[in-house]
């Protein structure tokens, strides 16, 4: 029987915080009425990664990982575990899972309610809150680009707190090429050009390590992706049905040849 709910984790070089978010998923889901599973997809990381989440295997045993003989990006990582989901619902988080647990519950309420997408939107907040002020000028930036360039009017692309129907998605995601930073953007806005029904969940993130400044080494690369999104797209022929809902209410080798080598970590007995 297939579970409820998939969850993919990206990981690239993650020991430190792994554990930490496997630990709370662990937790959350012995909570919950439905089934689910966890799949880690380790991006050829250079540290303990990979040995670490197959050792957790052990005490949970709702966890796959699998992992890419060479680092391929975030993207290409997360459309790896989707793929590979068995999931109705599939939730996607970054490896220092940003949120509360409880907050996937509103993401797959929405979802319940008729969205086809929901993704966990930041609340706006003034520089002097910010962790980091060169990393929120980026992130600044990178939004109005966004609505700029793609037209796409969603507050916040790049949150990794998203969740979705995986039948109408999947092949949407088996379609997308970018494999960086970009793929967040890139999936909602072949979403978005599908009709698809997103809708925003405000939600409060939750640091749980030092702010990375990834996004401000790839801005160059990110701009450049979101004009070849626009240049290969056309302008958009269709409207985006998205919503809001209020917090509260918690329910170099080419990539195909690096993946066909890859498989399932086996379990340590």
């Amino acid at each position: 029987m297939n579970p409820y709910l998939s969850i993919v984790i990206p990981a690239y070089n993650e020991a430190a915080i792994l554990p930490i978010t496997l630990d709370c998923l662990r937790e959350f889901l012995s909570e919950q009425v439905f089934a689910a599973e966890v799949i880690v997809v380790d991006d050829g990381s250079s540290d303990s990664t990979s040995v670490l989440a197959g050792d957790w295997q052990r005490s949970f045993e709702c966890l796959r990982v699998l992992r890419n003989s060479v680092n391929l990006g975030k993207g290409a990582s997360i459309r790896r575990g989707v793929v590979a989901s068995r999931g109705e619902c599939v939730f996607v988080t970054d490896a220092d899972l940003p949120g509360r647990p409880e907050d996937i519950l509103r993401l797959l309420e929405a979802l319940r309610d008729g969205a086809a997408v929901a993704i966990a939107s930041r609340r706006p907040a003034p520089l002097s809150a910010a962790p980091s002020g060169p990393r929120f000028l980026a992130s600044f930036v990178y939004r109005a680009l966004v609505r700029a360039i793609l037209n796409l009017p969603l507050r916040d692309t790049q949150c990794g707190f998203k969740a979705f129907i995986r039948e109408p998605l999947l092949p949407v995601v088996e379609e997308l090429r970018l494999g960086g930073f970009s793929f967040d953007v890139e999936f909602l806005f072949a979403a978005w050009k599908r009709g698809l029904q997103i809708r925003e969940v405000d939600f409060d993130v939750l640091e749980r390590r030092p702010t990375r400044h990834a996004i401000l080494l790839q801005s160059p690369r990110m701009l450049m992706d979101l004009l070849r999104l626009r240049f290969m797209s056309g302008r958009p022929r269709r409207g985006l049905r998205t919503q809001m809902e209020t917090p509260g209410h918690p329910p170099k080798q080419s990539e195909d040849a690096c993946l066909a080598r890859d498989c399932d970590l086996p379990r340590h007995n």
